[in-house]
């Protein structure tokens, strides 16, 4: 596989600061949804001045990325963005696929269930699936990008790369971890593989918030390798020893079911292309 890392620092070619910064609004107005946001507060969240957070979002607009709601004035995802998101739309496929058995997984838990995919150096929530238990994770919404190491799921994939991709991986976030995770330091991290490979399974014991563990396993491609995950948080009493060996061997048995669906749904379409396109 080979991986393209978010985290790498590299000269900045001309443009790339603004486009950058575009990037940001966009994803920023994925993540709150419809409603959309203020000027000023796009300005706010992203820390950016007045005079930039106008010239990105207007340069936005006039692309039709971005519309601005007349009534309320505030700005939310345009028509561009709509077809940009059909186009990428089969890539989420697996995340379809795994969507009935994740809503089982919240309900038969009780707690939050996430699927996050890899994506490079990161690990990128898909979707997360709530149960009735009434104290939730709160941590990690749709769209949040966590790098590999950090977290049940994220560290599951990472557990499930090769040595040397590990190697790589952790030298280009610890960076990154250093700042926004202490904790999640290469000893840590790297113990935590060592017993995800030994359990198969990964748990997090709340190095990003004190109280929220978490249980993860990687999900497979149908050629063997580590593209996504799918994990449960709760709080730490919820996951003692004997609950958190049978989460892990649960969602154990999801990832090969959703693997096996997958090459099913693989060779479907294999064979229903070759009668189309007759050799």
């Amino acid at each position: 596989m080979s991986l393209q890392t978010p985290f790498k620092t590299v000269p900045e070619v001309a443009g790339a600061q603004s486009l950058r910064r575009g990037l940001s609004v966009l994803r920023l107005l994925t993540r709150v949804g419809p409603g959309g946001l203020r000027m000023g507060e796009v300005g706010r969240r992203l820390d950016l001045n007045k005079a930039t957070a106008i010239r990105l979002t207007r340069a936005l607009v006039e692309e039709g990325f971005v519309l601005r709601d007349r009534a309320s004035g505030c700005y939310r995802l345009g028509p561009e963005a709509f077809a940009v998101g059909l186009a990428a739309e089969p890539s989420y496929e697996l995340q379809r696929l795994a969507a009935p058995a994740l809503r089982a997984l919240a309900v038969e838990t009780g707690d939050t269930v996430f699927f996050s995919v890899l994506h490079g150096y990161e690990s990128i929530c898909l979707s997360r699936d709530e149960g009735d238990f009434p104290i939730r994770n709160q941590l990690i919404k749709a769209g949040d990008r966590w790098p590999l190491g950090v977290g049940g799921g994220a560290c599951a994939i990472l557990a499930a790369l090769c040595d040397e991709e590990v190697d790589d991986v952790l030298a280009r976030n610890a960076e990154l971890r250093a700042a926004r995770f202490p904790q999640c330091t290469d000893e840590v991290i790297r113990k935590l593989i060592r017993e995800t490979r030994e359990k198969g399974y990964c748990l997090q014991p709340g190095l990003v918030i004190e109280t929220s563990w978490a249980v993860g396993v990687p999900v497979y491609s149908s050629q063997g390798r580590p593209v996504a995950s799918i994990s449960v948080a709760a709080i730490e009493i919820r996951l003692g020893l004997a609950r958190s060996v049978a989460l892990g061997n649960r969602l154990m048995r999801a990832s090969t079911e959703l693997t096996q669906l997958q090459a099913a749904q693989e060779a479907l379409a294999q064979k229903s292309g070759t009668l189309r396109h007759p050799a």
